[in-house]
């Protein structure tokens, strides 16, 4: 996967990076975005994760997740465990939900790469 998805679930094993998205526009337009997931990009410590690109995460997660599934979601950036265990598990909750992150992390390669 791109760039943008070690910022999303860090469990997931991806390098991170980026700044422009299709066509060379900068990101930048999405500085301005916030939420937890944002908040928890910026947090993470990762060298990449700056205004411009954890808001342009959020505005991915903004058009595809639930403001429970973001929460949930943010938690990750500070416990990668609980992202390797929710990914793990075989329940139909934690089933449904890795799916809706794999959605997101999807749309924010898109958009944010």
């Amino acid at each position: 996967m791109g760039r943008i998805l070690a910022i999303l679930a860090l469990g997931m094993v991806v390098s991170c990076g980026g700044g422009v998205t299709r066509g060379g526009d900068p990101v930048a337009r999405f500085a301005s975005v916030s939420g937890p997931i944002k908040s928890a990009c910026l947090s993470s410590g990762r060298r990449a994760a700056n205004p411009q690109i954890c808001g342009c995460i959020q505005a991915a997660a903004d058009q595809t997740l639930s403001g429970a599934d973001q929460r949930r979601g943010a938690s990750f950036f500070g416990n990668p465990e609980l992202a390797h265990a929710v990914r793990a598990s075989d329940t139909e909750r934690d089933d449904a939900f890795w799916d809706r992150w794999r959605n997101f992390g999807s749309a924010a390669d898109q958009l944010c790469s």
